[in-house]
């Protein structure tokens, strides 16, 4: 029921070393969403746990997980669960909470253990915490919209914030995803880093024939992921993070480290892109 892996953090001279094969195996993760699984990768960037659940007929619990080190998985945690699947529903603290697709439950420190059932398809995050925020569903009328980008070049888009500070407390987690219109691909074009935060990023309505090229390394040394639908790549402090699909797609962004300030970033100039 339970399936867990490590991922610990590579320097980005080390990275430069890598063929593909060791760019996929350090960065990329596929096959999170198996039915009856819970799946989590626990990496050493920020402590940050990324993974899935997905109960299909029946229901799955997370309780504990040893890589934590704690009795329980949220003692000393917060967490951010993403529906991506069907509606289905999370049970936490004696409350259960129905997630229609495209909305996200927050879960604060000392939530206990967290029950999935239904037809959802969850997505979650998790980063450690240093005191309780309360639990919060958040609909999607209920996030924070930025529209962005034009037809023109080729990045018209939304992004939804769900974990942001002006939607939802947290100690440290941001959470969210960016939608792209027909025929836009680019996002996040200029790049930009931000080495006081990590980010993990998971490529979904992404069409089966279709692609999307994550490029990752510094500025000066750049490389490429291919990602399919469903399948997620771990963004180290010192990498840029951007991409163009094949086709429109949406991803869901997670962030986790010194600050909550979405804005906080280093922009790379395009002439420094090599």
């Amino acid at each position: 029921m339970l399936k867990t892996e490590t991922r610990y953090g590579i320097d980005p001279e080390t990275a430069k070393t890598f063929d593909t094969d060791g760019l996929r195996r350090h960065f990329h993760k596929e096959g999170l969403f198996q039915e009856g699984e819970i799946n989590l990768v626990y990496t050493h960037y920020d402590r940050l746990i990324l993974g899935s659940a997905v109960p299909g007929d029946g229901s799955l619990v997370l309780d504990h997980m040893d890589e934590t080190g704690t009795p329980g998985f949220l003692d000393r945690r917060e967490m951010g669960i993403l529906n991506i699947g069907e509606t289905g529903t999370v049970e936490v603290g004696g409350d259960t909470h129905t997630l229609k697709p495209g909305e996200l439950l927050y879960i604060g420190m000392g939530g206990g253990p967290v029950t999935f059932a239904g037809d959802g398809r969850f997505y979650i995050t998790s980063s450690p915490a240093h005191r309780h925020c309360p639990t919060k569903l958040i609909k999607l009328e209920d996030a924070r919209r930025v529209e962005l980008g034009s037809r023109d070049t080729a990045n018209e888009r939304v992004i939804i914030q769900f974990l942001h500070p002006e939607v939802c407390d947290t100690c440290q987690l941001l959470m969210g995803y960016t939608q792209f219109a027909p025929g836009s691909l680019w996002n996040t074009m200029p790049a930009h880093l931000h080495d006081r935060r990590m980010e993990a990023y998971l490529y979904f309505d992404v069409p089966e024939d279709a692609r999307v090229f994550h490029f990752m390394g510094t500025p000066d040394e750049t490389r490429h992921l291919v990602m399919a639908n469903e399948e997620v790549v771990i963004s180290p402090p010192w990498s840029i993070h951007c991409g163009a699909g094949t086709a429109a797609y949406t991803f869901c962004w997670t962030m986790a480290g010194d600050n909550v300030d979405f804005g906080d970033m280093d922009m790379v100039a395009m002439s420094d892109l090599r």
